[in-house]
């Protein structure tokens, strides 16, 4: 296993860090990693990391659902019940930005299962997915090749990118984000969603908040550091819009990581405050979907 550290904030480059959090991966590895936030920009990130050679083991389970489709526990059937209902809302939200149903890319696809929602309303789809497990998955549901990176999409162009809680997994954020804002069409539309570190569920669990998911999740962005990270590849953020049910499902895993197993209530009950606090405030939900285009 290997490890790296990175010396400069991924959104401002200075160096100077200060310790945030110390959180266990209770997904796979139950080791601990470190999050250190950026003094200058208060960016957030898992700091020392594994490096991309060595983080494809920390996938390597059933519960991660996006890989695998697992219905296992109740957990992974409700996050199914959700799913279907948001990505019908998912492929709404693009037919909003471009009416017109071209190409889209799902980058970091999973499964295929917004992809083959896009299919059947008419868009021409791509999908990049590392995952070999799960890139295997989405070209059968999807009829439809699914490409291991970027390279395999040389010279095409997008009308709509999307990144569904993909961002904060990518080990070269801004390599992989200029590449991907070349692909973009002039007047193309970028679709980013991400947890948000700043949400009162965030807060009220700390440490055993789920969708801090290290080391999987590299990055733990906020509205702020978002938005400084939109700029710094010259897009214009149009919109933000809540995925309102990661509070449930989050408050879910939350509660099983504290607790040793799922509490429902309390889930249900942290869930609603955690909406109810971000209607008030206009912002702060569980889940941010970010819309961008070029400048």
């Amino acid at each position: 296993m290997s490890y790296e550290r990175l010396e400069q904030c991924p959104i401002c480059g200075k160096e100077e860090f200060k310790n945030f959090l110390v959180v266990t991966d209770n997904t796979v590895s139950k080791e601990s990693f470190v999050i250190v936030e950026c003094e200058n920009c208060s960016f957030k990130f898992t700091n020392p990391r594994p490096d991309n050679e060595s983080i494809g083991s920390y996938y390597e389970s059933e519960d991660y659902i996006s890989h695998s489709n697992t219905k296992t526990g109740i957990i992974n059937r409700a996050y199914h019940v959700v799913r279907s209902i948001t990505t019908k809302q998912k492929v709404e939200l693009i037919n909003k930005y471009a009416p017109a149903k071209g190409a889209v890319l799902d980058y970091g696809c999973g499964t295929g299962v917004f992809l083959q929602a896009c299919k059947k309303d008419g868009w021409q789809i791509r999908g990049v997915e590392p995952s070999e497990k799960a890139r295997e998955i989405a070209s059968k549901e999807t009829e439809q090749q699914i490409a291991a990176d970027l390279t395999e999409l040389e010279g095409e162009k997008f009308e709509v990118i999307t990144m569904w809680h993909v961002l904060e997994h990518i080990h070269s954020l801004n390599e992989t984000m200029s590449q991907l804002v070349d692909k973009l069409q002039d007047d193309g539309t970028i679709v980013i969603a991400v947890p948000n570190a700043d949400s009162h569920d965030a807060q009220l669990y700390k440490e055993n908040w789920a969708a801090y998911d290290v080391p999987r999740h590299l990055y733990h962005f906020t509205q702020t550091t978002m938005k400084r990270f939109l700029k710094k590849h010259k897009l214009i953020l149009e919109e933000v819009h809540p995925m309102k049910f990661d509070a449930y499902y989050v408050s879910m895993l939350s509660e099983k990581h504290k607790e040793g197993k799922t509490k429902m209530i309390n889930s249900m009950m942290n869930g609603f405050k955690s909406n109810s606090y971000a209607e008030k405030n206009g912002k702060d939900y569980s889940s941010l979907i970010f819309i961008a285009k070029k400048k």
